[in-house]
């Protein structure tokens, strides 16, 4: 066996690159999903990430913690928390008061240390690194923060376990609407009576993947017990806030009352007053909570669902890769007994058995087998994941935590073993059938027959002789030609599907703000907004070209037993000028009530089905679906005006814009937004852009896999085209020299070999441009999430590299060919057996 292995180092090393490569994407790509699980797992494990956190717009006193705790397994923490603007640029800050005694959410320090003094600041680690903010600086809140302090002396930066997207620190209703640091102060320092975040851990969860279905049905149970622990809480709370105010405002009606008689003009002006006075205390004391757990912190759902891709990419990617490593093994294998038909036969001559024949031949195969897998499994399970990890740049720093994924190996290794040791044994018992005088003479060679091009007289008569040649030895050998069609379209698909997922992913974004939105900006007003007042200011801006008013609001849907929450209800002003800003592929008039594709899947309804819809404020209605239009990002529902009024028993009340904007900078989106919000008509205004650089940032993450994916593609297309150009010169070997024997130049001895690669190499290349279509098409709708469609999209230049990667092996593998043919021992070949 060891001078089998001396003698064809090219093809035992070969077998083994081809199963390594299998091997170490199949464990590779496999292990990069729970790594990514486990490593933020462990992270927000260490630092205590609370499981479910519960704002409130008038804080937490003692008895809201009490009903808190009556949650089986809870720890309650109360924080002081509020959206301010602060720093040089005037930015939406998440504070948080920082407290010793704090055992959830503790920070990931940096550089630098905790507040010690009251005129200290721990920062966001992204000021340092996006706003150029050094230890020992100040930094400066503005007076509308309400702080006991506004200046305070940066003595940290931290990362957050709340915060693990290092681009992304969430929404607010302030300034741009995006969130742009958090920061933290000693708690005394801020001017609030209570916590106003009420922080919740369970010890019992602990250990569990977060984003395990486990883990979130026994946080979702939690949930649903602290919601009814405070199901009449809210009002309590506002009662016990409002109470005192009320009692003087009542004795001022009493006051009133008194010098009714006396003045009734100037009682009935103090009576409006008085009602004005309770109104508004009602509203700016309305205690109303916002729930949310770990998958409703910023960047959370984002990073579960980049990790879902990666796993939904290793149910298919890999596995397809691993199939035509497999394949191809298995025909070097297949080559490898039938060359050595004369020495099994002469050892069946001499009267060795069966077993004794093809044990070396079985230790060959699995020792091959073993050492491409176990090579292939270390290095997939070790490196891909820390790449993957490492290049996650999007994500906070975490802890690396790569275990051994050991089915996946064992299936690996069975697979490994199934390509070689099973290519063995079927060949070698078909050897064995037959008789010592069979097997000690050369088999005969296959029997060229008319082909179908022949059949085309007016094509074949224009041939020339050497391609006549090159056309029938291709379907002579059919299984090789199989083989290197399989190999070339493999690669060439592989490729174009690491392009096909990147593209697709982007594409969804691009194709939505393109093809369906076509607006920049949606400003939402508040209650009692004076629309010409913010038509001023709009007006007033240079970048400002038109809008549009619609009424917006948040519902969930129900049908069929299915449910969606955070469904968008768009009811325009107008239909004609509103499908100027949304562009529906039906008329909103005729239909009346539209829904979108990805929503219509999930709640399994079609055209003329009927829906159940629950606004926010809990009215109900039920709706039928006119049509169901394209849509690639988010749950929408359009009603026309006339649908919203016969439905809701009133007219769609204008509540919210949408900007047709020119080319802004990002200094004139958070100029424009900060006009608007201080104007006290608008609540707050989100950019389109910023949901672009979302679904870019999705995009750009799997940049380091789709790398990763061509490479070993384009490295297992090269093996695989130069391990089956080498069986086929073995094979042909007397052929080959024969026609070197007549006269046939070098060049032309190279050709006669490379003219069938180069047609092979087209077939296979045209055949993985279907498949890479259908692979990519496959992996996007296994990788789609309840929000996200991803269209199927691969650019030309996905096309070019692939295409070019498969020419540039093949001229590589005629080099390599011709050199090796100019040494062809003419003569050794030509002996004959007998």
């Amino acid at each position: 066996m060891l001078r089998d292995v001396k003698k064809s180092k090219g093809r035992f090393i070969a077998i083994i690159l081809i199963i390594m490569l299998g091997v170490l994407i199949f464990v590779g790509v496999k292990a990069a999903g729970p790594s990514l699980n486990d490593s933020l797992n462990k992270t927000v494990a260490d630092k205590n990430l609370s499981d479910i956190q519960v704002l409130s717009t008038t804080g937490f006193d003692e008895t809201d913690l009490k009903l808190a705790r009556k949650v089986p397994g809870a720890q309650v923490e109360a924080t002081k928390f509020k959206y301010v603007i602060g720093g040089k640029n005037k930015v939406a800050t998440a504070l948080y008061g920082y407290s010793k005694t704090a055992r959830q959410n503790h920070l990931i320090m940096r550089e630098g240390h905790l507040p010690k003094h009251k005129d200290e600041i721990v920062l966001d680690q992204r000021a340092k690194s996006k706003y150029g903010y050094k230890l020992g600086q100040n930094f400066t809140f503005d007076k509308d923060a309400d702080l006991h302090r506004r200046t305070y002396k940066i003595v940290g930066f931290a990362d957050s376990p709340q915060y693990i997207d290092n681009q992304s620190r969430g929404v607010t209703n302030i300034s741009d609407g995006q969130v742009q640091l958090f920061a933290y102060v000693p708690e005394e320092q801020l001017n609030l009576a209570v916590g106003t975040m009420l922080n919740l851990h369970f010890q019992s969860l602990k250990d569990e993947n977060t984003f395990g279905k486990k883990y979130k049905d026994s946080v979702d149970d939690k949930l649903i017990l602290l919601k009814h622990e405070f199901k009449n809480r809210a009002d309590q709370r506002t009662s016990e806030i409002t109470r005192p105010y009320l009692k003087t405002l009542d004795s001022q009606q009493q006051a009133i009352n008194q010098v009714k008689l006396l003045d009734p003009q100037a009682a009935s002006q103090q009576q409006t007053k008085l009602n004005s006075a309770k109104s508004k205390l009602l509203k700016k004391s309305k205690t109303t909570y916002t729930w949310q757990t770990r998958q409703d912190l910023a960047g959370f759902a984002a990073y579960g669902e980049s990790s879902d891709r990666i796993a939904a990419i290793a149910n298919v990617f890999p596995v397809f890769f691993f199939l035509i490593a497999a394949l191809i093994t298995f025909t070097t294998i297949t080559r490898m007994v039938e060359e050595a038909r004369g020495e099994i036969g002469t050892f069946k001559a001499l009267g060795y058995r069966k077993w004794e024949i093809s044990r070396n031949y079985y230790y060959y195969a699995i020792s091959a087998g073993l050492i491409g897998a176990i090579l292939g499994a270390v290095i997939g399970n070790e490196t891909l994941p820390r790449i993957v990890l490492a290049l996650y740049k999007q994500y906070i720093s975490l802890d690396w935590v790569v275990g051994l994924q050991w089915l996946t190996i064992l299936i690996a290794i069975i697979f490994s073993l199934l390509a070689t040791l099973g290519a063995a044994v079927i060949v070698i018992r078909k050897e064995l059938v037959e008789g010592p005088a069979a097997l000690m003479r050369p088999k005969a060679p296959k029997s060229a027959k008319k082909i179908l091009m022949e059949r085309i007289k007016p094509l074949w008569n224009h041939l020339s002789f050497n391609s006549k040649v090159s056309y029938r030895n291709l379907f002579r050998f059919k299984s090789r030609m199989l083989m290197t069609i399989i190999g070339i379209a493999g690669g060439t698909a592989l490729i174009l599907t690491g392009f096909g997922i990147q593209n697709s992913i982007g594409a969804s974004g691009d194709r939505q703000y393109s093809e369906i939105f076509n607006y920049q900006a949606v400003v939402k007003l508040n209650d009692d907004a004076n629309l010409s007042k913010v038509n001023k200011i709009l007006q007033q801006n240079q970048q400002y070209r038109n809008s549009t008013t619609i009424n917006s609001t948040t519902a969930k849907l129900k049908a069929h037993g299915q449910q969606v929450n955070d469904v968008n209800v768009y009811t325009p002003k107008s239909e004609s000028v509103f499908n100027k800003y949304v562009k529906l592929s039906t008329d909103l008039n005729k239909k009346d009530v539209v829904l979108t594709k990805k929503t219509a899947q999930l709640l399994k309804v079609k055209t003329g089905d009927q829906i159940n819809l629950t606004t926010t404020d809990n009215k109900k209605v039920t709706l039928t679906v006119g049509a169901i239009a394209q849509n690639f990002i988010g749950h929408f529902v359009y009603l026309s005006p006339t649908t919203y009024q016969k439905e809701f028993g009133q007219t769609a009340k204008t509540n919210t814009l949408l900007l047709h904007l020119k080319s802004q900078t990002k200094v004139q989106r958070k100029s424009l937004a900060d006009k608007l919000l201080s104007s006290g008509e608008v609540m707050g205004t989100s950019y389109t852009h910023d949901v672009l650089s979302t679904v870019s940032k999705m995009s750009s993450s799997l940049k380091p896999i789709i790398l990763i994916f061509v490479l070993l593609s384009g490295v297992l297309s090269f093996v695989v085209l130069y391990n089956l150009t080498n069986i086929n010169i073995s094979e042909r070997i007397r052929e080959l020299s024969t026609i070197k024997v007549l006269g046939f130049y070098n060049n032309e001895v190279t050709m006669y070999i490379s003219r069938e690669n180069i047609i092979l190499t087209i077939l296979g290349i045209v055949v993985g441009y279907g498949v890479g279509n259908l692979l990519t098409a496959y992996i996007l709708n296994q990788a789609a999430t309840e929000q996200v469609i991803f269209p199927l999209t691969i650019s030309w230049f996905g096309y070019l590299i692939a295409t070019l990667l498969m020419i540039i092996f093949t001229a590589i593998v005629m080099l390599v060919t011709h050199k090796k043919l100019q040494h062809i021992d003419m003569i050794g070949a030509l002996k004959s057996n007998e």
